[in-house]
């Protein structure tokens, strides 16, 4: 199974970003965590960061035919991206969102995401964790 991990807007400025609300650990640490659980799982993952919403969507839609399933934390484009959401819904990946913060104890306009009508599910709350109980999720949900 091949897992593609879609990192949004901003997080390649983890570490160094509001650490109160997105934790300390930078994008290499998370996407190194990532890799070691999906030798462990059996799964191959790649990872990419883009801040730019045609970015996510191009790279969307290069998934089609390469990737099993999809990680993607599309970060405030979650609230108002349904260019996002659709892109999601005509590649038919399945595809977990991800938020590193608890979006739902936050800002009002964080507590809905556009997006995630077009995923298997969403994990959030759980910092850098959020992505590897997804990673978990899709493997043990798709090898049935």
């Amino acid at each position: 199974m091949r897992v593609l991990v879609i990192h949004g807007p901003n997080l390649n400025l983890l570490g160094e970003r509001e650490p109160a609300v997105y934790g300390t650990a930078t994008l290499e640490e998370i996407d190194r965590a990532l890799r070691e659980l999906a030798e462990h799982l059996g799964v191959e993952v790649g990872c990419v960061q883009h801040n730019g919403e045609g970015e996510i969507i191009e790279t969307l839609h290069g998934a089609r035919g390469v990737y099993d399933a999809i990680v993607l934390n599309p970060g405030a484009y979650a609230h108002y991206s349904h260019a996002i959401a659709d892109a999601i819904a005509a590649i038919g990946i399945p595809t977990i969102e991800v938020h590193l913060s608890n979006t739902a104890a936050r800002e009002a306009f964080r507590h809905h995401s556009v997006t995630a009508r077009a995923c298997r599910g969403i994990i959030a709350g759980f910092g850098g964790a959020s992505y590897l109980l997804a990673l978990r999720a899709l493997a043990e949900n798709l090898a049935r």
